[in-house]
């Protein structure tokens, strides 16, 4: 085949993998900063994330009853079961996520949730019988060495509360990760169909969870209350900036949830690192923007040393499979942001 039927096809494809990198850039940014701007508001949290979730469920039925996707729509009690523990897993970890953005500054969001990486590396270990090299064991030591310069030597403080929040929910997240790969099994190796079962079991799952944590009170006084539509300023009201915080979302989530079967294909280990270590800087620096935080030494410091053990860890995951492809050496994709991508299983 001569060059010139080369060109076309590679340039397709640099622009498919530019445009998905893109879209996952601005996608997770959004779902930061629109999940900060709501919970700064809102009395309750989980509420809003069920919100989010019934959006995106309704999203995906109305994309199947437009015949743009297929996901089936019969749930039985086998399936119930097998896939209880990645649901409860997955509610508890979304909550906590939450509860973690709401006491913490957007812009050190991530580091707050900084242990990801480790708690991800000390699960395989323990759960899947996977040693972690002597590089490996480097990169996390990097990624918790950052970890402690944001939490305890930054000379502006960060929440107790929103660090215990942080560091359980990194723990859940490592534990997800792993139970999601024995899942997809579940739905016959379907992320699409696993991405639909886990939106519209999540949103059923929260029900009692909104209730236990007392969450009615405050949901009532949200829509029924004596809050004005419009602020004095011209500002919206809580009710406003609850509805339209959630359509946000849950309609970024949903398209994020599409885009994930692309992004696993196209895109390779350090591109995705990469991606996401651009996102941790902008969204420092929208933090700064939109709401007036500060970004001082210790937290830039953090930030970056944080990244930098993640991209390591990315780069020495990448040469170990290359390396040893038979061994069982493939790539893990570590959910290091918020996602963020709150409706969608990483």
């Amino acid at each position: 085949m001569s060059p010139k039927h080369d060109i076309r096809p590679q340039q397709s494809s640099r622009l498919l993998v530019t445009g998905t990198v893109l879209f996952y850039l601005v996608a997770a940014l959004c779902m930061v900063m629109a999940n900060k701007w709501v919970l700064k508001t809102t009395s309750a949290p989980l509420f809003f994330l069920f919100t989010q979730l019934l959006i995106a469920v309704i999203l995906f039925i109305a994309a199947h009853a437009a015949r743009f996707l297929v996901v089936p729509l019969h749930v039985d009690k086998q399936l119930l079961t097998k896939l209880a523990p990645m649901i409860g897993l997955n509610v508890v970890g979304l909550s906590l996520s939450n509860y973690t953005l709401k006491y913490v500054d957007a812009s050190v969001y991530q580091v707050a949730r900084g242990l990801v990486l480790p708690f991800t590396v000390l699960t395989s270990c323990f759960f899947l019988a996977a040693r972690p090299s002597l590089r490996i064991l480097l990169s996390c030591s990097i990624v918790t060495l950052g970890f402690f310069v944001g939490v305890f030597l930054d000379a502006v403080p960060m929440a107790l509360l929103g660090i215990c929040f942080g560091v359980a929910s990194s723990a859940i997240t490592a534990v997800h990760s792993v139970v999601i790969k024995k899942s997809l099994d579940v739905v016959k190796g379907s992320a699409m169909n696993l991405s639909w079962y886990t939106n519209l079991l999540s949103a059923v799952a929260m029900i009692p969870v909104i209730i236990l944590a007392g969450e009615v009170p405050a949901i009532v006084d949200l829509f029924f209350g004596p809050g004005e539509v419009m602020s004095e300023n011209g500002e919206l009201s809580e009710l406003q900036t609850f509805i339209w915080g959630s359509f946000i979302t849950g309609a970024i989530g949903f398209m994020m949830s599409l885009a994930s079967l692309l992004s696993i294909k196209i895109t390779s280990p350090i591109t995705h690192m990469v991606s996401s270590a651009v996102r941790g800087v902008a969204a420092s620096l929208l933090g700064m923007w939109l709401f007036g935080e500060i970004i001082s030494g210790g937290r830039a410091s953090s930030i970056a040393t944080i990244l930098f053990g993640s991209i390591y860890y990315t780069w020495v995951k990448h040469v170990e499979s290359q390396q040893a492809p038979k061994d069982g050496g493939k790539y893990d994709r570590v959910p290091l942001e918020d996602v963020e991508a709150g409706t969608k299983p990483e």
